[in-house]
């Protein structure tokens, strides 16, 4: 089990020790573990326009303010839940986007909740569909990681491959922009990873 003070960090920092790291859920259905290969990093109030805590705490995002090695749970798109590691000491505000990860362990349950998969590196491809394989839901939210309970979160003991830095996906405005945010880190060539997507710029649409 990982010090919390390996958490207490810049997201960006922490973000790509996360590669390789293997994260296990254990619900009444069963146990799920898988393998990050995929991270996007996220800083606090007033430093990252892409960040949820970019003005200041809610109600929303109070779990980002907290203690560092829990879990931040959003909804997104009135229908998917996406997971994310607090990081920085209490009252600041950070987290590690959950983006791509293989299947290790529970491979079947993994497959009973993502019915739609095509195939098995598909499973959690994607922050939803990692999320979903794993069975966290918003109530999940808070959840300590490093407590060893329904959760497990365990670093690499050893490199893991060519780590990759980029633009992170589908992230609009200045929080796009691609030379001050390259915070998205992934393991080159595993094909758990996702394909990159920018903003889609929303159309104004004219009324009467």
């Amino acid at each position: 089990m990982p010090d919390r003070a390996a958490f207490a960090r810049p997201a960006p920092e922490v973000a790509p020790l996360l590669l390789g790291a293997r994260l296990t859920h254990r619900t009444p259905d069963g146990a799920v573990t898988v393998r990050l290969t995929e991270v996007e990093a996220y800083q606090g109030q007033g430093e990252d326009p892409g960040s949820h805590a970019h003005r200041g705490r809610t109600a929303r995002n109070a779990v980002m303010f907290g203690e560092p090695g829990h879990l931040y749970t959003y909804f997104t798109y009135g229908m998917h839940t996406c997971a994310n590691v607090v990081c920085l000491p209490p009252g600041s505000a950070g987290g590690v986007l959950l983006r791509g990860a293989e299947v290790l362990d529970g491979l079947e349950l993994a497959r009973s909740r993502r019915t739609t998969s095509r195939g098995d590196a598909d499973l959690a491809r994607g922050p939803a569909r990692l999320a979903l394989a794993l069975g966290i839901t918003l109530d999940d939210g808070g959840a300590d990681l490093l407590a060893g309970d329904a959760f497990t979160l365990d670093l690499a003991d050893e490199p893991v491959g060519t780590v990759r830095t980029g633009p992170r996906t589908g992230v609009s405005g200045p929080g796009g922009d691609a030379a001050a945010y390259p915070w998205r880190f992934w393991l080159e060539g595993d094909p758990t990873v996702s394909s990159y997507r920018s903003a889609v710029a929303r159309r104004r649409v004219a009324k009467a």
